[in-house]
């Protein structure tokens, strides 16, 4: 008998633009309705852009997904760690979420609470810290290692007034961030960074990657009630993103 085969080739030996020639099996009885005999000569070789076995690499992305599932990844990202959560509804009328997850980390990005929310809104987290805040922070403090979260999902009216339009938080549509928390230890807070010279470039480039991927997106600058955090949403608006 054949020696067992490795599970995956190392990248040296797997050359992805390489060709690899394999001869059909003098059995294969049809192919798409038709006798194989008909469709391709028995000693004719198909070829195959493709190495034998899968790269080391592409393997161990595998392992890595499959244990960051066990780990407990949610929304079908495996980058997205929490706990699916039962659906529920709120005192105020369209309060609560129909599908909510609770989320403790995403992209390796730690979150300062757990933040209740639905799929769609962790979804877009995910998607502005990887194109955005990440990158904005690559060459600060080692990089990004937390967010600080001020709010999630609350069943609230909008600026937490006793009238008014029901708020995203009550539908688990926003997350609030408050600071910036880097791998050294460094915190940068949205309200002192917004201000400061040295983080006024970093703090509106985050504001302004979220523009446009998220249906709000409201900075210090919007009001007297944001002056401290970034307040993103994913509200539908038959007019576009909302940002200030």
């Amino acid at each position: 008998m054949a020696s067992a085969a490795p599970d995956c080739e190392e990248a040296a030996q797997a050359q992805s633009q390489g060709l690899v020639a394999y001869e059909l099996p003098a059995d294969l009885a049809i192919i798409s309705g038709q006798e194989a005999a008909a469709a391709i000569p028995k000693r004719d070789l198909t070829i195959s852009p493709r190495p034998r076995l899968r790269p080391c690499r592409s393997r161990q992305i595998e392992i890595g997904r499959e244990k960051m599932f066990e780990r407990g990844a949610v929304c079908s990202d495996w980058t997205i760690i929490g706990e699916n959560r039962k659906p529920f509804s709120g005192k105020l009328r369209g309060c609560g979420i129909a599908e909510p997850v609770r989320i403790r980390a995403v992209s390796d990005v730690l979150l300062s609470q757990l933040a209740t929310m639905d799929c769609r809104t962790a979804i877009t987290l995910k998607t502005w810290l990887e194109n955005t805040a990440k990158p904005a922070f690559a060459d600060q403090g080692g990089g990004l290692k937390g967010l600080r979260l001020s709010g999630h999902y609350a069943c609230r009216k909008q600026n937490n007034r006793s009238r008014g339009r029901l708020s995203e938080h009550a539908k688990g549509r926003a997350v609030d961030i408050s600071s910036f928390i880097l791998m050294d230890g460094t915190v940068i807070t949205v309200r002192d960074g917004w201000a400061n010279k040295e983080t006024n470039a970093v703090m509106r480039e985050l504001h302004t990657g979220a523009c446009g991927l998220f249906g709000t997106v409201l900075g210090p600058d919007a009001d007297r009630y944001h002056k401290d955090h970034f307040h993103f949403d994913t509200a539908r608006r038959r007019s576009g993103s909302y940002c200030r």
